[in-house]
């Protein structure tokens, strides 16, 4: 009932902000208004084309820049995003509103060096800013840089441990309670949630008092997704969790048995699927060792091919081990997943609410496969590939393929994960990762990218479907 207050109070709202702008058409504070409320309503489009139109008349207009951005990443049109959020910040350089906008985007594109930038910024405009503290928590950890993270850490979480997101719904909300961490490796799920059918509270769990009641709610979603990295809040998380009889989806107990490590052994003796042999030695041990190369050595935590080099001979090894930040290190076997052309493929299939859903192939010629290094924009025959696995996967990888993921994604038991992989000529899955850090970016608008758009919705609505089939009873009103 007070929801249904809410909207109707927005929805009146509009209306007389339409009606003055009859007589005021080219008024901007109301044509600014019109926009935020249309956002409020939960009508992202139609506030889009109201910034625009606001833009059209005043370039300059900040919070249009800052607010406009928000709904541009929020609905998948992340390089659009970054150039408004970068108008705003050429344009008022002393914003830091602005600043931490686009730093957040630019920590998510993984430039960790801009994104600090942008933070220190904020924080020479407001010392206080819990957002930029937060966020230069997150890159001193990514980097391994203690130290630094500890500067930031207490200032960005400690009196700012929960946050709720708006609820645009009109009937009684579902409460989904997010479990985050404070340090990064969380999945970024926020702007898949359906926010006319759920309210949302995140808590940072490494952070949260263990003596309070856990906020109000019928749903938990766990996105800690990174046991390398986050193994501190995802046992917070354990302790919190003792408070609830709701629901749980991804429970850390099982995230945390899915680091590099773990992994490599729980899943090697499944029956079409090779691992990596992986261990967790100190520097000092690693040089220590007798390995056989050519040889991989990573950074505990860290994705995207950051701190990640091959070594093909044993006299590269102490060179190796000075490009990798931290005490420790990741020594894994090399998995070959190059093909009979040269180049090296690597596949990623989502694990979601006990199904297979394809997201992307990458071929490239270098060893180190990543889609946004791999050799994919512009080439024709390689988009051809990809379209055909996204379209039917079990005929690209074949029975004895597609049987092993069942097998890997059984024995994990995550309800929202992801597996990257490469095969061998004997259809073998060599399997490079495996856990719920995986994440579902749409394409941006280039036609390009057209058929992959598809494959990524069916993903993304596997997601919200779990969600809703999570949900207790008593919401069906609301969840139908």
């Amino acid at each position: 009932m007070e929801n249904e207050r809410m909207c109707a109070d927005h929805e009146k709202a509009l209306k007389e902000i339409e009606s003055r702008l009859v007589e005021n058409t080219h008024d901007v504070a109301l044509q600014f208004e019109r926009a935020r409320t249309l956002t409020t309503l939960g009508r992202p489009e139609e506030a889009k084309q109201a910034y625009l139109k606001i833009l059209a008349a005043d370039p300059k207009h900040l919070g249009t820049l800052n607010n406009l951005g928000t709904i541009l990443y929020e609905t998948g049109y992340r390089r659009a995003a970054r150039t408004t959020y970068l108008q705003a910040v050429t344009r008022y350089p002393d914003d830091a509103t602005a600043r931490v906008n686009l730093a957040n985007l630019l920590f998510d594109e993984n430039d960790l060096p801009a994104a600090r930038g942008h933070y220190e910024e904020a924080l020479r405009i407001d010392p206080d800013l819990a957002q930029a503290h937060q966020g230069l928590t997150r890159i001193y950890s990514a980097l391994r840089d203690e130290a630094g993270a500890s500067r930031h850490r207490e200032r960005g979480f400690r009196n700012h441990t929960v946050s709720t997101l708006p609820y645009l719904g009109k009937d009684k909300p579902v409460k989904l309670l997010l479990l985050v961490a404070a340090d990064g490796g969380n999945i970024p799920v926020r702007q898949h949630i359906d926010n006319h059918v759920f309210e949302t509270t995140a808590v940072f769990a490494d952070f949260y008092d263990a003596a309070k009641p856990l906020p109000p709610h019928d749903l938990v979603f766990n996105t800690i997704g990174d046991a390398d990295l986050c193994k501190r809040a995802l046992e917070a998380a354990v302790k919190l969790l003792e408070k609830t009889s709701a629901p749980v989806i991804n429970p850390p107990q099982k995230i945390l048995s899915t680091g590099r490590v773990d992994n490599a052994r729980l899943l090697a003796g499944i029956k079409g699927v090779i691992t990596a042999q992986t261990r967790m030695l100190s520097k000092q041990q690693a040089l220590q060792e007798k390995f056989d190369f050519p040889l991989l050595l990573r950074a505990p935590g860290f994705h995207t091919g950051q701190h990640f080099v091959k070594v093909d001979k044993p006299e590269q090894l102490a060179e190796a081990i000075t490009q990798i930040p931290g005490e420790d290190v990741l020594a894994m076997q090399y998995l070959d997943a190059t093909g009979t052309d040269g180049l090296a493929r690597k596949y990623r299939v989502m694990m979601i609410d006990g199904k297979l859903y394809p997201l992307h192939l990458a071929i490239s010629e270098n060893w180190k496969v990543h889609y946004f290094t791999a050799a994919m924009s512009g080439h024709a025959p390689h988009q051809a590939e990809e379209k055909r696995f996204l379209d039917d996967m079990p005929a690209v990888l074949g029975a004895q393929g597609m049987a092993a993921l069942e097998r890997v994604s059984e024995r994990l038991g995550l309800d929202y994960g992801g597996v990257d992989f490469g095969l061998d000529p004997a259809g073998n899955i060599l399997l490079f990762e495996a856990n719920a850090t995986m994440v579902i970016n749409l394409p941006d608008s280039d036609p390009q990218w057209a058929y992959r758009r598809p494959a990524m919705e069916k993903a993304l609505q596997a997601m919200r479907l779990m969600l809703l089939r999570r949900t207790p009873k008593g919401h069906e009103n609301v969840v139908q």
